[in-house]
């Protein structure tokens, strides 16, 4: 089952889900809560990328009053960005120096090696040893999956080396592999002003909306039907079904109000494949990838170019006069170089 309510007031439509679906029931006895908000960049919540702060208020208040005293926020942004700049910038700093709650960077957790169906992953400890792992996501697009949600969300619980591993590797089959053996027991999506487009936000498109459920892959699913997508768009949400991670029959979906104020659910607009229709992508990270279409995004000029960019490039002969971003693609003789390099960098080549 899964609840949902509209409204604009993130932190009071939190508490109504966790109130509604009974969520203190899913807690072990004695057992920590870990919150797992979408921290993938530093931004504003209100630009479409990232949880809003008061989503976490709403949880901690929640566990808190019914008796949970091991609390704790964990996160870790995407390669190439800083997770405790992320967090500052997204105002969490406020809410654990308010709450007395615990940040922790997991990209300086410790990780343990775990079998999933394509073999092992290194996943961080903090996120396998939570008592309760609550999974915070933003629905919106992204430029690579076209969709991210709850199983995308949980690859924020790898060190970056795995992250990067995840992209030389077609991101489908590990994401649905990880959403099979790293459990979250409840899940909570900030669909109030995801960027239907572009998981780095930007372009908001405010639907005033959140949900609540324990599948993550009913969670996509119905978060699929929401944008419009087929679940065929979205592959690796049925194969994390065929995992065993969970359903993608999303069933009753239960209204705790009258969505007054949130219009109909806008569908994506294609901008980002119009973008990169000269893009010659090859397992590229998505924080490379996002400065590549971003820098389309306010460099017209860019459009025209044919460009190269991925990890599937190294070492790989480029045509004279593309346009190589990234490390990854320093073969070519015209490259824009770093790990990611910035948007900037990138439009002051087109």
């Amino acid at each position: 089952m899964i609840y949902s309510i509209y409204g604009r007031d993130s932190r009071k439509m939190t508490l109504r889900l966790l109130e509604a679906s009974d969520a203190i029931r899913l807690v072990p006895s004695g057992g920590s809560v870990a919150l797992k908000p979408n921290l993938v960049v530093s931004g504003s919540p209100d630009e479409g990328a990232v949880t809003h702060a008061g989503v976490l208020e709403g949880c901690i208040e929640y566990f808190r009053d019914n008796g949970v005293r091991d609390i704790s926020i964990i996160e870790g942004s995407w390669v190439g960005d800083n997770t405790m700049r992320a967090m500052r910038t997204a105002g969490y700093d406020e809410v654990c120096r308010r709450y007395d709650v615990p940040f922790h960077d997991l990209k300086r957790d410790r990780t343990r090696s775990v079998d999933t169906p394509i073999g092992k992953i290194d996943i961080c400890s903090r996120a396998l040893d939570a008592g309760l792992l609550v999974n915070l996501p933003v629905l919106k697009g992204h430029c690579q999956t076209v969709m991210t949600c709850a199983l995308k969300n949980l690859k924020g619980c790898l060190p970056d080396k795995e992250k990067r591993r995840f992209h030389s590797l077609g991101l489908t089959r590990p994401i649905a592999a990880l959403g099979a053996v790293l459990k979250t027991g409840l899940i909570i999506v900030d669909s109030i002003c995801g960027d239907l487009n572009f998981e780095e936000g930007g372009n908001p498109v405010h639907t005033n909306r959140m949900f609540l459920g324990t599948d993550p892959v009913m969670i996509d699913a119905y978060g699929c039907s929401l944008m419009g997508l087929e679940l065929g768009r979205v592959p690796y949400v049925s194969l994390a079904s065929e995992f065993g991670a969970g359903s993608v029959d999303f069933g009753e979906v239960v209204s705790l109000n009258e969505p007054e104020n949130a219009g109909s659910y806008p569908r994506p607009s294609g901008t980002v494949a119009g973008l990169v229709r000269n893009v010659h992508e090859d397992s590229a990270c998505s924080a490379c990838y996002a400065s590549l279409v971003r820098a389309l995004y306010v460099s017209p000029e860019g459009r025209n170019r044919s460009i190269y960019i991925g990890q599937g490039w190294k070492g790989r002969k480029i045509p004279d006069g593309a346009l190589g971003v990234g490390n990854c693609c320093a073969s070519s003789g015209l490259c824009v170089k770093g790990c990611p390099p910035s948007a900037k960098d990138i439009a002051e080549k087109f």
